[in-house]
């Protein structure tokens, strides 16, 4: 039997895949856009996609662009697209375990000692003025400045430990 072409169904489920990559691309700033080094029509219906708002206009233009993607070869994008998302749940992974600093510090006195063991370089001075004042502004019911400017400074310090600082 000699190479059978692939059923319609198959190829139907590879345009709607394909659809669905570019409806990501759509979903992405014009800098990453730019940066990805699309077929000048394919960027060009990627961002025109994002200003229209109709939704028939828009799944009209959905099609369009997976009908340019059948041109190229989608797995440079897929890759792209897979290396942003992984950054992003590593940066929201990092920003989850500097919130839990920041709660467990507001309501443990010891947890300060075992951040500075974690965080070497950590100025802990500046952290114990953060921490009183952060619980100062919660009994008082003030806009948390304090409590904001403690999660930055620990963040300073968690990047300053990745840098080597």
């Amino acid at each position: 039997m000699e190479d059978a072409a692939p059923s319609k169904t198959k190829k139907k489920q590879q345009m709607h895949e394909l659809q669905a990559l570019g409806a990501e691309l759509v979903g992405l700033s014009a800098e990453q856009l730019a940066t990805m080094r699309l077929p000048a029509a394919l960027l060009a219906a990627a961002l025109e996609a994002q200003r229209i708002n109709s939704r028939e206009g828009r799944r009209r233009q959905f099609q369009y662009i997976g009908r340019l993607m059948r041109e190229l070869d989608p797995g440079p994008i897929r890759e792209q697209l897979a290396l942003w998302q992984g950054l992003s749940r590593g940066n929201a992974a990092r920003h989850h375990a500097l919130e839990r600093w920041r709660e467990r510090l507001l309501a443990d006195d010891e947890a300060l000692t075992e951040f500075a063991r974690e965080q070497p370089g950590a100025d802990l001075q500046a952290l114990r003025a953060l921490i009183r004042n952060a619980r100062k502004e919660a009994l008082e019911n003030r806009p948390p400045r304090a409590f904001r400017e403690l999660f930055r400074a620990l963040r300073e310090s968690a990047e300053d430990r990745q840098d080597g600082r």
